[in-house]
């Protein structure tokens, strides 16, 4: 052996290192900590989040008389803050700090532009409760071009007399239909809106009311029976 070498004695290294480290007894090894739920505003870095939805001239006075009916619900179950900007005719929602969900913000948005776009609050108010709610919106020369009186006349034919048409297509697809001019906004699931949109468009392009009629009903049919 060289006179420079060095001599580690590792009889005793494992002994002294297993009785160095920490016991872990089995209630340990079990236990999981618990960490409160983040709010939105936390999640988001403390930061305020904001939607502006802007409100047209003539939809002021509903939004007036229906004002507590759309300010509770957002207040109330999503613990949002949300207020009338007169300046800019615009209603503006925001985050609190008991803001419990992220998505509530959009929620809220959606459900104020269902009822700027017409719908009734009763209907519109689905979309903060129901997950898988839509809103889709199109315009008759989407699908047609028309003019003049052709354009009045399918207007009438998807409403129908007394309204007889629309409310069909609402209750055998299970949505909700607004005819607002030559725009038509529908409410729904993501397949019955696609039904509705389907017996609309074959209305526009000249179909027979009945039928589509005969349509709705195969289809509502099949719908009953799916649930």
């Amino acid at each position: 052996m060289a006179s420079n070498d060095v001599v580690i004695d590792t009889s005793d290294f494992a002994a002294k290192l297993k009785a160095a480290a920490p016991v872990v007894s089995a209630e340990d090894m079990e236990f999981k900590p618990t960490f409160e739920a983040l709010s939105a505003q936390k999640m988001n870095g403390n930061k305020v989040e904001l939607r502006r939805v802007p409100v047209p001239q003539h939809r002021f006075t509903p939004l007036k008389e229906n004002w507590m009916a759309i300010y509770k619900p957002i207040t109330d179950m999503l613990k949002l803050d949300m207020r009338m900007n007169l300046k800019t005719k615009k209603v503006e929602i925001k985050t609190t700090k008991d803001t419990p969900d992220v998505g509530s913000l959009q929620k809220a948005a959606d459900f104020v532009q269902a009822f700027i776009l017409g719908f009734d609050t009763s209907d519109a108010v689905a979309l903060l409760r129901l997950d898988d709610l839509f809103l889709e919106s199109f315009e008759i020369k989407d699908v047609k071009t028309l003019r003049g009186e052709h354009l009045s006349r399918c207007i009438g034919r998807l409403s129908g007399k007394q309204g007889k048409t629309k409310f069909t297509i609402e209750n055998s697809t299970r949505t909700r239909v607004v005819l607002a001019d030559t725009r038509i906004h529908i409410l729904g699931s993501f397949n019955n809106i696609k039904i509705a949109r389907n017996a609309i468009c074959s209305l526009i392009l000249g179909s027979p009311p009945g039928k589509v009629y005969t349509k709705l009903r195969t289809i509502s049919s099949r719908l009953a029976e799916s649930y």
